[in-house]
């Protein structure tokens, strides 16, 4: 997979804040910016706040792709993410799961399990390596 980051057109000067536009695979495309606060614009959540979407999301579809999976109708699934911030370092991130009634406790168990199970949880909590390389100049 690959991601790609660029400074809006026009952004240059600062007038934009630090807006960037996030192509994933040439099939999707996010804003990115900063806060007011931090010199941004407010156009987009910025890269920690992607982050906690990212794990709220993953947690989500990990459950309902397990459900499906094991035939359960499970229906919606609601994932809140708090996450603490140390300036713009995310520090700690609080998952609260809710799930529709009608589940019985054996599957609510296990869904709980299988939420601490989605790659970006897993990301977080693990060994990922992170290597930065440098191409060359732009054009």
């Amino acid at each position: 997979m690959r991601v790609v980051a660029r400074r809006k057109a026009g952004a240059a000067d600062g007038s934009l804040g630090f807006v960037h536009e996030i192509d994933i695979e040439g099939s999707h495309t996010i804003v990115v910016d900063e806060s007011r606060d931090a010199g941004g614009t407010g156009a987009g959540p910025s890269p920690g706040r992607l982050l906690a979407a990212s794990l709220a999301a993953c947690t989500a579809v990990t459950m309902e792709m397990y459900a499906e999976r094991k035939g359960w109708e499970i229906g919606a699934v609601e994932v809140d993410v708090d996450a603490t911030y140390d300036g713009p370092v995310p520090t700690d991130f609080g998952v609260t799961v809710r799930l529709p009634s009608g589940l019985d406790e054996e599957q609510r168990e296990r869904l709980l399990v299988v939420a601490s199970k989605c790659p970006v949880h897993r990301a977080l909590t693990g060994e990922t390596t992170v290597t930065i390389s440098d191409r060359g100049e732009l054009l």
